[in-house]
């Protein structure tokens, strides 16, 4: 098993950054893909980036590309997630996710949840 910690959110401006961390226990983190999801009010929780067990291979939704980029620390057991020039429409509730299954963008496709870290981008 594996327990996720997130960290990093807060309130940001539009066009502002930030950078989630997802810290993970364990010594098995490296055998995980590890994904980024999110949550708003009133909708269901939506698939946001994700990276594959060595870090060399990565998905996106469309609205995140060219904006947000996922990393990991193999070695220090933590997922990154640095979000650029962010809007008002990216305020939610950031969950990071792992799984053993591979890459993949549903939500029924990851075992392991954080708790999430709060998002909110005034405009």
């Amino acid at each position: 098993q594996v327990q996720l910690v997130e960290s990093g959110g807060g309130l940001v401006q539009a066009g502002g950054s930030l950078r989630l961390s997802c810290a993970a226990s364990g010594r098995t983190f490296s055998s995980y893909a590890m994904g980024w999801f999110r949550q708003a009010p009133g909708k269901e929780r939506e698939f946001v980036t994700a990276i594959n067990w060595v870090g060399l291979s990565t998905l996106y939704t469309d609205s995140a590309k060219g904006r947000f980029t996922i990393s990991r620390d193999n070695v220090k057991n933590t997922v990154y997630l640095q979000m650029n020039s962010l809007k008002p429409e990216d305020t939610a509730v950031y969950y990071c996710a792992a799984t053993r299954r591979g890459l993949g963008r549903a939500v029924s496709n990851y075992d392991y949840w954080g708790q999430g870290t709060q998002v909110t981008v005034s405009s």
